[in-house]
Order: C-alpha cells, then structure tokens, then sequence
C-alpha cells in the first residue's frame, strides 16, 4: 500500500505511484488513479486537489481501489495529483464508516463522504481575523467625547476586541473606534484563534438517587469493557437521564477519548450547554446549522485534531472527523429528527450503533419513550436495559384526564374546551404556568372563500396553503411557496369573504390573548422565531417566570425542563392518529402526548395533564390518560410482530417523480413489472404518493417488504439492474427503513 501511495523510495519511481481518489459530492462509488508526483506524501484519507474532466476538485485519497474497470489505463493519459491540502486526513474509521453506510442506504459512496466534509472553510486558507488593543501609556486623544473615554475604560484591561465588538459594549459607532486607532490610542492586532477548552470529567460531583446510582454504575461499566455494547437508558420524563449519561461522558474523558452527545433540536443545546458547563466547567464544541461557516470549519478541524473533547450537535455531528472516538449518546433516540430523508437517507440512531460497532465503543440510547425498535432490542438482550423508574425531584408523574369534546365542546369559533379554559385559569390564579400545545404551525391549515367555496392550494403541491396571519401570508410547508393573504377571492372577486379554517398555534394564542389578556404570553414555532439566539432567549424567559402561558409546536416536546409548568393541555390530541399510510402513527403519537404531557410538575409543582380528544376510548389515548405504557407497547410490538413491519420485517420505499404525470407513473409501472421474483419479499404498490406532487414533480411509490433474515439491499440492486436507464426529468429515490409515508 505504501508503493501504491507514493510513500516509499525502494526502487520504484515516486512519480509513477498511483493513488486510487474518490471525488466527494459526485453519485459514484469508484476510485480514480492519479500519480503522485516526486516529493509529495499522502497517505489514505488524505485530501487532494486533482484534475478532473475539466474542474479541480478536492478528492479523498482511499486506501484501496473502489470500482472502476479492469482495463489498464495508457500511462501517457493518466493525471498527476495537484497537491495536498493542509487539512488533517479522514481517519480510517470514517473510511469503514463511509462505506458502510454507502452499502446499507445503497447510496454513491462520494455522497456519503461529502457529508463528512461538512464544513467548506475547513478546506480554505485560514483568515486572520483582526482586532483592537490599549496602547499603554499612549497620551489621551486630543478630542476626549464620553463615546471614547467609555471604549478606552473597557480596552484597560488589555484585552483584543474585535471592533465591533467593542463597540457594542461601550455602546458607541465603529467610527468611533477607528477614531481611537488614528489617535495612537488603540492599535490593529491579529486576533489569536480560540481553542476549546478541555472538560474537567472531575469538575463538579452529582448526588445522585439509589435509581440514579444503578445506572451510572452500568454505563460507567460499558466505558470500562472497552469494547462495542449498546444501553438503552429508559427513564421517565424528569428522571434525570442527562446527568447520568453526563458520567458516562465523565470516564470517557478520563480515558483521553472522544465523545459525542447527539441531540435531536438545536433549541435543546441551550439548556443542554448550561447543565453541561456545571458539570465539566466548560462548554463542549457545539455542531448545527445555526453556526457560522468560520465556526463550522473551527469545529472540524479542533474534532480532527483531537483539540475538541466532547462535542454536542444534531444528525450530522456523526459524521465529523473524530481522531479518537469512544462514546456516542444518543438523546431522545426516538425523535424521528433523527432521520434524514434528503440525498443520503439514514437513521442517525441507528447510523450510531453501526459507528460503535465499527469503533469498539460503547453507544447509550436515551429516552423516555423509547422507540419500538430499542425496546424489542432491549427485550431480546441486543441492548442493555436501564430503567430509572422515577423523578429525581421526587415529584409525581402529572396525572392525565381526556376532554371529550363530543361532551364538553368549545364555544362556537373558538378551539379550547371550557374545562381546558378553566384550567388554565385556575392554574394563573395559582401563579403557575401553562403550556398549550398543538403540533400545527400557523394561524389555520385552509382557507376558502365563503361565497364560492374556492380553497387555496399551492401551484406546486397537492397540499392546502396555511395561514401564517402574523405576516400576513399564506405558504405551504412542503415547498416554500408564499403568496400574501388577498383582500378578495381570486376566482369570484368577492371581497371580505375569505374564511380561515381550523386552529394552528397563533389562533390558539389569539384566542388565549383574548381569554386572558394580563397573561404574560410566549408562542413557541420554527418559523415565527428568526434564530437560535431568540429561540434560547425565549426557552430562558420561560424557565426564569416571566412567562405564564406557553404556547408551541413539537418545539416544546423535546426535552425541556420548566419548573414552574404545572399544567399541559393537548389542543388536539388526535391530530397524529389520521396518518392511516404510517405504520408508526401509533407510537409517534404515543411518544409525543408523553413527552408533553410529561414536562408538567417536574420541580415545584403538582403537574396535570388534559388531552382534548373525539376518541377518547382510542388505545393511544387509553395508554396515555392510564399510565400503563407496558399494554400499549405489547399491542404495537404484536402487530408489528403479525405484520412483518420494523424491528421484525425490513422496509423499503421507492419513490419516482417527475414533472410530467403520465411520465412517472408509466415509468413506476415498468419499474414495478421488472421486480424480481423472490420467496418472501413483498413488492406493493405503485400507488400515488399520498402527497402526490410536491414542488411540481408527481409522485408515485413501491413498498418492499422482507423477513428480517433477508438481505434487502442484495435484492435492491439487482432489481435497479434490470431497469432501464433512468434519464431526462425522472428521478428514483430509494429510502432503506422510510419513515416518511406521505
């Protein structure tokens, strides 16, 4: 290997050693040869820049030829690599992990590795980034104004600022700054880069219940086997999951390795950071979509060099260059953002025991509704199973009533039950807070118009446009499309007769503000907040009581800890059971009424719970309002078991689109018709997607179902070669263990 990569001088010439280059980002699984020229060392997951048609790219060099054809290529033709990038090389693990996830997601190879190369300015000269400091016993600027003396009383202390930085805090102009640099007073300096800090795994000790011990005690011993192991840690809402898998993380770093906290909200790092930095004395590397392209690429290569000890993020933290690896957790493992459902699908849970086991470490599962797939895992001895059965406050689990709105409905033109309403009252007569939840963003999902009953729909979807009232707007939230709200009907001109129907968040908070009009209200959704910043500002007003009514989508469901929540009201408890095509709808609903519920009296107060619902008598809600969560899940796990769906059958979706309907639903037909026949796989469909057309593509869909024992992707590729070749407008999406059924 080390002749094929250049890296030797006993007797064959350095330039005409080969080096097989896979090009990230390109739908091939192939190496291509590149010579290496005289002088220059690369070694495998080294990046290159390399000629390629008529661009220069970067490439990764691979350890081994991948693809390609047999035939020997002219030496006269072949290219030479351009240079070495000076990044740190993907780790081996990456490569086995790359190809790996290529193989079960049947997946170009060069896109799985893009997504490791998630962070362009990791890839480009570092830019120095320039500052102001003091100038000691420099003479005071001829013009003193109390703008100056405030920016010269902050810089006394020696530090480098960046100038607009110090500008904000002395709450003057740039120009002032620049002022004091022309006076002598502040000087231009190179600003030096941060480094993270390192986690002190003995920084603070954590008191911790008998439940609590037991548990730290299994996962500190999954650290010490040195070895691959799954835990599934299973603890109530407000049982204190975080700060025993926080001891897990504690005897990795002891150890010198790595470790990874996944989280399924970028909303949750905020609390997460604060709790994280009272238990290890710094903040860990942070990993999302809010960071900046400068930060993104400081995070990567502080993760490839080892600088960064723990790293907290979203789906995509997996994929980062660790240099030593040795613990992933996985928090809230049965949130379903953990799915990715765009250009590589993948389950980032299920992605993260693959890693483990590809690195011999240990990997921690938490949750307090674990997914369908942990639980049979947990029960069959695949995964460890801890189980904290309690809070640690002490606190009850709040208690659950239904409010059949068959019996006890709203008052005409409003969504909340009077015994809802009451609640509420009672609860701000009691000082406490509240939290409405309705998992529907916007002010209502249609509107028609009243005179000629014309229903707006976006021009690219088959799916109503919902009304954002607050800015006015009506968008659809599968595409993008947005139109402002019209003053008349567009196909009959009549004007005021447009008609908003049903209730999203906002008109839930424009009936609260008009019931409770002192209330000091907080509305919590994606798209009402513009950034991360204002996202944990708010969660923070929240958490400190200056917030008495909190209203929100599945923002709210996602781990946070309020404790001064005393009551949950579902707003419409039955919203997730209308998902027939979804063969999760059950357990998804399950898991979110439990999670929201469960935020209510988890501190200071006795917590309740109120479900609005028309069925009542449905096994959800029966599971929900009795507790026994250990019924509801025999009854999933068995149709599971009778229907050959996950975690005891495998699932495949195939999904064809193209612009012209007729185009794409003959091709699905063909597509079907050239099915291989085999025992025990199951081909259905095509059928139209129940969103048929999405930003102007029609969608038809095949679902494949096979045994557990059998080899899916085996029988997927041999079925995509025997299909035509697929060109022009029509596209082929598969998606192995889909958990978009729409």
């Amino acid at each position: 290997m080390d002749s094929l990569l250049g890296l030797n001088d006993q007797g064959e010439s350095a330039a005409r050693a080969l080096a097989p280059v896979l090009m990230p980002g390109a739908p091939l699984s192939q190496t291509y040869d590149y010579l290496v020229p005289p002088g220059l060392k690369v070694e495998p997951g080294a990046f290159v820049l390399v000629p390629f048609g008529a661009q220069t790219r970067i490439g990764v060099v691979w350890d081994a030829p991948l693809g390609g054809s047999d035939k020997p290529v002219d030496p006269k033709k072949m290219k030479a690599l351009a240079e070495r990038l000076d990044v740190p090389p993907l780790p081996t693990s990456s490569l086995r992990f790359a190809e790996w996830i290529a193989g079960y997601t049947l997946s170009p190879l060069g896109m799985v590795v893009r997504m490791m190369m998630s962070a362009q300015a990791a890839f480009e000269p570092a830019k120095p980034r320039f500052g102001v400091r003091l100038v000691p016993d420099a003479p005071e600027p001829a013009r003193m104004t109390p703008a100056r003396r405030r920016a010269l009383e902050l810089a006394r202390d020696g530090q480098i600022r960046a100038k607009a930085a110090l500008a904000a805090e002395a709450a003057c102009s740039t120009g002032v700054v620049d002022g004091l640099v022309a006076s002598g007073n502040l000087v231009d300096v190179v600003i030096p880069e941060r480094r993270f800090p390192e986690p002190n795994p003995d920084h603070r000790a954590t008191d911790f219940t008998p439940a609590q011990e037991e548990a730290v005690h299994a996962l500190i011993s999954a650290v010490h086997c040195t070895g691959f192991s799954v835990s599934l840690l299973d603890g109530v809402t407000g049982s204190g999951k975080t700060e025993v898998y926080y001891e897990a993380v504690a005897e990795t770093l002891r150890r010198g390795r790595q470790a990874l906290v996944m989280l399924p909200e970028i909303a949750l790092t905020g609390q997460f950071m604060s709790r994280f930095t009272a238990r290890f004395g710094c903040l860990p590397a942070e990993w999302h979509s809010a960071l900046s392209p400068a930060e993104r690429g400081r995070v990567w290569r502080a993760v490839a060099t080892g600088e960064a000890r723990c790293v907290v993020g979203a789906r995509s933290a997996l994929f980062l260059p660790y240099s030593d690896l040795g613990l992933v957790v996985v928090d809230e493992e049965h949130d379903a953002g953990f799915k990715q459902d765009d250009r590589v699908h993948y389950q980032a849970r299920d992605m993260s025991v693959v890693r483990g086991s590809l690195g011999g470490f240990p990997v921690v599962l938490a949750s307090a509704t674990p997914s369908i797939e942990s639980h049979v895992n947990a029960r069959t001895g695949r995964y460890r199973h801890i189980v904290l059965p309690g809070r640690f406050t002490g606190a009850e689990l709040p208690e659950v009533s239904p409010i059949d709105m068959r019996v006890n409905p709203p008052e005409k033109g409003q969504w909340l039950s009077p015994v809802l309403v009451e609640a509420v009252a009672g609860t701000l007569r009691d000082r406490q807070q509240s939290l409405l939840f309705l998992n529907r963003r916007g002010y209502a999902p249609l509107t028609l118009c009243r005179s000629c009953g014309h229903r707006f729909e976006c021009p690219q979807c088959t799916a109503w446009l919902v009304e954002h009232r607050f800015r006015r707007r009506l968008n659809c939230h599968h595409c993008g499309f947005s139109l402002p709200i019209p003053e008349a009907c567009p196909k009959c001109g009549e004007k005021g007769g447009l008609v908003a129907c049903g209730p999203g968040v906002e008109r839930v908070a424009e009936e609260v503000h008009a019931r409770f009009p002192d209330a000091r209200v907080a509305l919590l959704s994606s798209d009402l907040i513009p950034g991360l910043e204002e996202m944990r500002r708010i969660i923070g007003s929240i958490e400190s009581g200056d917030v008495d009514i909190i209203i929100g989508t599945q923002i709210v469901a996602k781990g946070h800890n309020f404790p001064l929540l005393a009551t949950v009201g579902i707003v419409d408890g039955d919203l997730g059971l209308s998902m027939g095509a979804d063969p999760r709808a059950g357990e998804r609903t399950f898991q979110l009424l439990h999670q929201v519920t469960g935020r209510a009296g988890r501190a200071l107060t006795k917590g309740r719970g109120y479900i609005q619902t028309h069925m009542p008598e449905h096994p959800v809600m029966q599971a929900i309002i009795s507790g026994d969560r250990e019924s509801f899940l025999e009854r999933e796990i068995d149709m599971r078991r009778r229907g050959l769906l996950p975690p005891f059958g495998r699932l495949a979706a195939l999904v064809i689109s193209a612009r012209d309907k007729d185009l794409a639903e003959t091709f699905a037909r063909e597509v079907a018709r050239r099915a291989p026949r085999a025992d025990q796989i199951e081909v259905l469909g095509p059928a139209e997607a129940p969103i048929a057309v999405v930003r102007g593509r029609h969608r038809f869909r095949l679902l494949v179902k096979a045994p557990r024992d059998k080899t899916l992707q085996g029988y997927l590729r041999a079925w995509g070669e025997a299909l035509p070749k697929i060109g022009g407008d029509l596209r082929l999406t598969v998606d192995i263990d889909p958990y978009n059924f729409l």
